[in-house]
């Protein structure tokens, strides 16, 4: 009895112990994890920060000139009055069809008529007179005939011959001077005939009535300028005036591609060839009538330099004066490697740039390429990016609301 109950008494001092060492043993575990956890965190890099990417893709760039230009006829004309007087009728109606010769307008023709037979009556006259001193020289011929004859026989004085002679002679000169005369006056005639001639007024060309300048009963006066009665312009043919500015000049070239659009049709695109560049600005005149102390005064202008290429016009929708929006092609590549020109960092030189691509874990590094041609928003890729590869364009900001749609990398 004595050696149980020694026992029961002796087995709580030997269990206090191992609780303490099960203590100890699970608080150094606790602890372990907790290092273990912690130097987990400290030795993880920190997070890829939030960029916006897009991949590198196969595409097509288009290499051009943009410019402004205007739609201009081919052939525009402004038919005229050569003579002065009323306008008696219009004969043509604005956006008529008209054929080259046929008549446009009538000016009253009576002033013109008078000044022809005016100018015929002059030459009459002329002719009148001279016909009357050659009477008087065929007389002056025969007595100077008869002058000689006698001087020969001696029955006469030299005195009374060379009277004669000289009778003769200046009776001569005076006939070359009517035939002088009689030449000016018939060129008068001729012109008053062209000027009554002008009353009529023709088209020089086929083509279309763009503008009635002058009104029926209108007095033209042709003696200080030329009066304008009509515009006739061909529309088959247009012609557009593109503006290239200086800066892009030197990178076309006569031959080369256009295509353009305009502002009722954006969606159509009409394709030509560059016909001529010219070779001087239309401001050239302004600036040789400007003197250099005004030039050096006044704020520099841009230069642009006008560009012409002609398209066909046969459904006449083209119209004179509408805005055409241009581009000139430089270079076309198909099926190519490209990127937006945004993750483009411009490099050592202008085939050589730098960009940012994410790398396996999402972070972006930097990464020489080389590139080709490009257009308003990618440019080709030449070497250095894979297809798929992701291309940083921007930084992103934190996102609170939800997916904008950006491709956010990270």
């Amino acid at each position: 009895m004595i050696s149980d109950t020694h026992r029961q008494n002796a087995a709580p001092g030997r269990r206090e112990p191992s609780r303490r060492r099960k203590a100890a043993i699970l608080a150094t575990a606790v602890a372990g994890l907790a290092l273990a956890i912690g130097g987990y965190f400290l030795l993880q890099p920190p997070p890829a920060p939030t960029v916006a990417t897009t991949e590198v893709r196969i595409g097509d760039i288009e290499q051009t000139v943009v410019a402004t230009g205007k739609i201009r006829p081919k052939e525009l004309v402004s038919v005229g009055a050569q003579v002065s007087g009323q306008v008696r009728r219009i004969d043509v109606s604005l956006g008529q069809q008209v054929r080259a010769g046929q008549q446009i307008a009538e000016i009253d023709p009576r002033p013109q008529e008078l000044a022809l037979r005016d100018a015929q009556a002059a030459v009459e006259t002329l002719r009148a007179q001279r016909a009357a001193r050659a009477a008087v020289q065929e007389q002056a011929a025969l007595a100077f005939e008869r002058q000689r004859l006698m001087l020969a026989k001696g029955v006469t004085a030299r005195v009374d011959y060379e009277a004669a002679r000289a009778s003769l002679t200046s009776l001569k000169s005076e006939l070359r001077s009517f035939d002088a005369q009689i030449v000016q006056a018939q060129a008068q005639v001729d012109t008053a005939r062209i000027n009554l001639g002008y009353t009529r007024i023709v088209a020089p060309m086929d083509g279309v009535v763009v503008a009635v300048v002058t009104k029926q009963g209108q007095t033209v006066n042709a003696l200080q300028d030329t009066p304008t009665i009509v515009m006739l312009a061909r529309l088959d043919v247009m012609t557009i005036r593109a503006e290239i500015s200086e800066a892009d000049v030197e990178k076309i070239k006569p031959g080369q591609t256009v295509w353009f659009t305009t502002l009722g049709a954006p969606d159509q695109r009409r394709q030509a060839r560059l016909d001529w560049i010219e070779p001087a600005p239309e401001s050239i005149v302004a600036d040789t009538d400007s003197t250099a102390s005004a030039a050096s005064a006044s704020t520099p202008k841009a230069v642009y330099y006008n560009a012409l290429f002609d398209v066909p016009n046969a459904d006449g929708r083209l119209r004179p004066s509408m805005t055409a929006q241009v581009s000139v092609l430089l270079a076309q590549v198909h099926d190519a490697l490209i990127i937006p020109v945004a993750a483009l960092q411009r490099g050592d030189g202008p085939d050589r740039g730098k960009v940012r691509v994410l790398d396996a874990h999402g972070r972006p590094v930097e990464r020489r390429i080389r590139t080709g041609a490009s257009d308003d928003s990618n440019i080709v890729v030449l070497s250095g990016l894979r297809l798929g590869e992701k291309v940083v364009i921007a930084q992103a900001a934190p996102d609170t609301d939800g997916d904008s749609g950006a491709n956010v990398g990270g």
